[in-house]
């Protein structure tokens, strides 16, 4: 039986640094978002060129933010895999303790942009 997967990226406009920060600021705990649908550590590296250098430098800095969200304690990440070098990039957004709940959101989207 052949399942037909459609591409996410065909789909919607990749997202920014900036989007993933927003979206992290409104979201309930729990919400969750794919960031990216690939095989993320390979479409990163400059040698094996698996993406033009722009598109790797932003999917680079949004993996990246992504990473720091979840250092911060601010969302959690999850790789669900799909096939062979298809796996989903999500990250799910934690309560956010009090002392972050007003303050580093603006700050890290001002960081992003």
């Amino acid at each position: 039986m052949d399942t037909n997967i459609t591409d996410i990226r065909a789909v919607s406009k990749p997202l920014t640094e900036a989007s993933l920060c927003t979206w992290l600021g409104a979201a309930a705990p729990g919400d969750s978002i794919t960031y990216h649908r690939g095989a993320l550590a390979r479409q990163v590296c400059p040698q094996l060129r698996c993406l033009p250098e722009q598109e790797r430098t932003a999917l680079q800095r949004l993996a990246v933010r992504a990473w720091k969200l979840a250092e911060l304690g601010l969302a959690d990440i999850v790789q669900r895999r799909h096939g062979y070098e298809d796996y989903a990039y999500i990250l799910v957004a934690r309560r956010r303790p009090r002392r972050y709940a007003s303050s580093i959101l603006p700050l890290l989207l001002a960081e992003a942009a």
